[in-house]
């Protein structure tokens, strides 16, 4: 285990399941990075929509220019500009929306949000989002984190970190080497040994404060070419082989934040 280890990354997705952004720096709040997650795709029933199912949301790709998010279908025209903080007075306002076990209430962002985003993936879904009101709470049956916190539309946990030294360990035993967005890590660490992150419990980027709280186990998203939306075997195929655990194969760790602030790329890491 070094002591030289930094952050070398950091990525937000603010649709879920959609491209990620890379940032210079960013602000950790409790459910999660500013704006990570904080919109979601629902279908007509108000269930989460992912890549899981409709892959071609890979294609998706946003970026943030001044206050506004823009969504670009991949090698295409098609484009969207949306608010990265949207007021939900448009089409119907508050709608219940479910996210695995969670029932969370949600804003509808705009029609012209849902039609396009209809147009682009082939169904009918709203755009949501989630306001400052809202208090999903983070592994409500205590299993793994014992105090109160909240998460926005990630999966389960606030923030992921993979150390790069995992992923070129998973390389070296690839026949083709893949990139970090098949995982859509929040942060990503250098000079670490491999998955040493499995065995860490508190730590501090900067003066920031996170604790590891579980191993992320991985889906099919990781077989999802992000540039292309084409699925194939692996990494699941190779990861199953030696990181399996049960029933699942687990790659990075989910944290919680103990504190708020600004992380940036180049901070130390500092394992507590």
């Amino acid at each position: 285990m070094k002591n030289n280890m930094y952050l070398s990354q950091i990525f937000i997705y603010p649709i879920k399941s959609l491209g990620g952004i890379s940032l210079n720096e960013a602000i950790v709040e409790e459910r999660g990075l500013r704006f990570d997650r904080r919109m979601m795709l629902v279908d007509k029933n108000g269930i989460f929509m992912t890549q899981r199912n409709f892959p071609q949301m890979a294609l998706l790709k946003p970026k943030i220019v001044d206050s506004n998010l823009i969504v670009t279908y991949s090698s295409s025209n098609h484009s969207i500009i949306l608010p990265l903080n949207p007021d939900g007075e448009a089409l119907s306002g508050k709608i219940k929306v479910k996210i695995w076990d969670d029932e969370c209430e949600a804003i509808t962002v705009s029609k012209e949000a849902d039609e396009f985003f209809y147009e682009m993936i082939g169904t009918k879904c709203h755009l949501v989002y989630m306001p400052e009101s809202e208090k999903r709470i983070v592994d409500p049956k205590r299993k793994y984190v014992k105090d109160e916190h909240t998460v926005s539309f990630a999966d389960g946990y606030p923030f992921l970190i993979i150390g790069q030294s995992s992923l070129d360990e998973l390389n070296r035993r690839l026949e083709t080497p893949l990139p970090m967005n098949r995982f859509r890590p929040n942060f990503i660490f250098t000079d670490g040994e491999p998955f040493e992150e499995d065995n860490w419990k508190d730590f501090r980027i900067a003066e920031i404060k996170f604790r590891a709280v579980k191993p992320c186990a991985r889906c099919v998203i990781t077989t999802t070419d992000q540039q292309t939306a084409e699925r194939s075997d692996e990494p699941l195929r190779t990861l199953s082989t030696f990181r399996r655990q049960g029933n699942k194969v687990l790659f990075g760790m989910n944290l919680i934040a103990l504190n708020t602030g600004e992380v940036k790329v180049g901070d130390k890491i500092t394992l507590l």
